[in-house]
Order: structure tokens, then C-alpha cells, then sequence
């Protein structure tokens, strides 16, 4: 069980499920949401649930078919969820409380990284879209 929270602590999650996979999305659109280079996992949607502070969610659409969803006090990103993909979500990994040891990471969208930050962990490299 992984559980987490936002800056302020208002909400809180827990998400039953293995955390595997580290997406490092280097895309200009993650990086203003974000507010950072990178760094997002992808959840079933089945095992996650907030535990307190589900008043606070709050979510924004800057792309019509993409909730970004945010604590509304802090402003803490959440998680991210597409309408047609409502059985996962894009967990953003800043807000977890427990540890994770994923076994697969990766650089997605390294065409547009930050020209502030150079990747040297040797992990695969992928221009756009991990597929």
C-alpha cells in the first residue's frame, strides 16, 4: 500500500498496486503543470482513492480530454486522468509518502526538455512519446 498527500496535507490518497514504472516526461505542457523538469507513474485507477479531502480536488483541463487535478488550498498536482483511458491515472510522484523501487524508468518527450537540466542517468531516451 503507497499512501500520500499534498503540501498542505489536506488530501490524502492511498493506492493499493505496484508503483513499476517512472515516466519522466520532459514535455513543455508537464513541466508548467508540474512545476519541474519531469516525473509521473502510471496507476490503475481501480487502487487509488482519497482518503481525506476529497472537497479540496480540484481539477483543470488544458487539453479537453486531460483533468489535471490539484489540491485547491496548496496546489499541490495530484494526479492526472484522460477521459478515454478512465482505468488509469498518472500519478504524480512528489505528493507519495512511502518509498517506491520501480524497475522501469524512462525520459519521454526529450525533444523538448528543459535546456536547464541534462539527463546523464543512462535510462532510455525517448523524442516524444514512450510507447
Amino acid at each position: 500500500m503507497h499512501r500520500g498527500s499534498c503540501l498542505c496535507g489536506k488530501i490524502c490518497y492511498e493506492y493499493r498496486g505496484e508503483i513499476d514504472e517512472v515516466s519522466m516526461y520532459h514535455c513543455r505542457q508537464c513541466r508548467k503543470a508540474q512545476g519541474t523538469a519531469f516525473a509521473v507513474a502510471p496507476i490503475r485507477s481501480a487502487g487509488f482513492r482519497i482518503t481525506q479531502g476529497a472537497q479540496y480536488l480540484k481539477e483543470f483541463r488544458a487539453t479537453p480530454s486531460k483533468a489535471r487535478v490539484f489540491c485547491s488550498e496548496c496546489g499541490s498536482p495530484l494526479y492526472s486522468a484522460r477521459d478515454d483511458r478512465p482505468e488509469a491515472k498518472r500519478l504524480r510522484l512528489g505528493t507519495l509518502d512511502t518509498p517506491i523501487s520501480p524497475s522501469k524508468c524512462y525520459h519521454a518527450w526529450v525533444s523538448t526538455q528543459a535546456e536547464w537540466f541534462e539527463i546523464t542517468d543512462g535510462l532510455p531516451k525517448f523524442p516524444e512519446f514512450a510507447r
